[in-house]
């Protein structure tokens, strides 16, 4: 389990696959309370034939370090690891979060980001009612019961009760400065008006049951997209992990269309 050192924090990382494989390499960034194996699926199929490489993002899953208050600062730690890989040009598949970073780094280093999957994710965050009420909840309830609500309702309807549980307790393992410090960092992002100058292919990719960010928030961000293409997905906001395959086989067609 390989680690790199950066500003403080000891990043944890997967790099696998053959460096000769077919085209540049894959980049995963997870989401908020997650960890890199939200893309185990995705990991598998893909390390058969090129290079893959996923992280635990500061403060999350195997990783150490404490939250920051601004995407960019995590978009500098996904920067500097692959610095540190000798990758220059490579492939970002972000989820929530993990696509705001992506975003970001689309923006700040477009020379880099050969194509880009955005799933579940948009380019400015803003919270629905209810959400943002559970959101102005959480100093008054314990921790758990506030992650409990969110990782609850980021399932579609009928996902199995026993693999939520699982999900939420892994998410209340994500120490509770890091969950709100980056809470705030989402609140703040806002690329909205810039995403037009994004030229990178990109998938922008949704489960239709997701209401943490919903579909229609996707889409006010696509229309402002020149190059995109959308994939909605019977599923919840847990779109890696809730539909694996699907997901899988929509990034197999995309990333490796012709240009």
């Amino acid at each position: 389990m390989p680690q790199l050192e950066v500003d403080g924090a000891a990043l944890t990382y997967d790099d696998e696959g053959p460096r000769d494989g077919d085209g540049v390499p894959l980049v995963f960034v997870h989401g908020w309370t997650a960890n890199r194996h939200r893309w185990d699926h995705q990991m598998a199929h893909f390390a058969e034939r090129r290079r893959v490489i996923r992280l635990d993002l500061r403060g999350h899953g195997d990783s150490g370090g404490a939250g920051v208050r601004t995407i960019a600062e995590l978009a500098k730690d996904v920067l500097a690891l692959l610095d540190h890989l000798k990758v220059e040009r490579f492939v970002l598949v972000g989820h929530s979060m993990g696509g705001m970073i992506s975003q970001t780094i689309a923006l700040s280093h477009p020379e880099r980001v050969e194509r880009m999957v955005l799933v579940n994710s948009i380019s400015r965050m803003t919270y629905s009612r209810g959400r943002g009420l559970l959101m102005g909840a959480s100093t008054l309830v314990p921790f758990k019961l506030f992650v409990a609500a969110n990782i609850q309702r980021a399932f579609a309807p009928g996902y199995p009760r026993e693999e939520v549980r699982e999900y939420i307790r892994a998410s209340a393992d994500t120490p509770r400065e890091v969950v709100m410090t980056l809470y705030g960092a989402m609140r703040a992002f806002d690329v909205l008006d810039r995403v037009g100058e994004i030229r990178t292919p990109t998938l922008l990719i949704h489960g239709y049951h997701d209401i943490q960010l919903p579909v229609k928030q996707m889409l006010r961000m696509a229309k402002a997209y020149p190059d995109a293409v959308v994939r909605i997905i019977d599923a919840g906001h847990e779109l890696p992990v809730e539909k694996p395959a699907e997901l899988t086989a929509a990034l197999d067609g995309f990333v490796t269309a012709r240009a």
